[in-house]
């Protein structure tokens, strides 16, 4: 459940280690944060789509209920909220999978204080353009066949069909639709929509790009909408182009 975009922060953190908690709690408080701590997967799905959030910070390894499932409760209930997820393992795997259901960003448990903050205020600003949208702004609506996008609403239809778009993906989508039948290269995916500096293999963008495809009703192998231009990037076409 979204919260208010002109409350204080309010921050829901699903993970086991009390004291690491209590660290983060003890951290974000001064800075605007009001941090409510779960400890169990069970708990932490129930409040995270009960309750208001600006953002929810979830731990993969948990009782109860692991990371995984409680991020599908969430994305089910609440897609709109965001998700930053914790890796204690350095696996890979483990962030592509949480990129795939709908996690909207992930850091290691090595984390720094300054890169935690960096990466919450960017995916609650992201968040809170979503929030705050105005229908009447002036920016136009972007139209590939029979999708459109309106960035006024942060909103996107296939067809009649309303597409259930995180964040992150509403944001790669609109990069792609303003730009659309060029060329984006990853790099560039990765400025236009993120808040920080990303490591040279950051596989983030290739994994949106999937998930846009499956609500897009895409064939990677003969995609309607997003195409890869291997060695090069991603372009947003217009089917009948294509």
């Amino acid at each position: 459940m979204p919260a208010d975009p002109t409350a204080s922060q309010r921050l829901l953190l699903i993970d086991d280690d009390r004291k690491l908690c209590r660290l983060i709690a003890d951290y974000l408080g001064p800075l605007g944060y009001e941090v409510v701590s779960a400890h169990d997967g069970v708990d932490g799905a129930e409040r995270a789509v009960s309750e208001p959030w600006h953002a929810v910070i979830l731990d993969f390894m948990l009782p109860g209920l692991d990371g995984l499932e409680v991020l599908k409760r969430i994305r089910a209930a609440a897609p709109a909220v965001p998700v930053l997820m914790f890796t204690g393992r350095g696996d890979e795997s483990d962030r592509i999978v949480g990129l795939e259901i709908g996690a909207d960003d992930y850091i290691p448990k090595t984390f720094s204080t300054r890169e935690l903050l960096a990466r919450l205020r960017a995916i609650t600003r992201r968040a809170g353009r979503a929030a705050g949208s105005n229908a009447d702004a002036s920016e136009p609506e972007c139209v590939a066949g029979t999708l459109r996008i309106n960035p006024n609403t942060r909103t996107a239809a296939l067809g009649d069909k309303p597409l259930s778009l995180t964040p992150v993906e509403f944001d790669i989508l609109h990069t792609l639709a303003k730009a659309k039948g060029r060329v984006k290269t990853r790099d560039r995916l990765l400025e236009d929509i993120r808040d920080r500096k990303w490591e040279v293999f950051d596989r983030s963008v290739d994994v949106h790009i999937a998930a846009l495809r499956r609500k897009l009703g895409d064939d990677v192998k003969n995609p309607r909408f997003i195409r890869t231009l291997r060695g090069a990037g991603y372009m947003l076409v217009d089917p009948k182009e294509y």
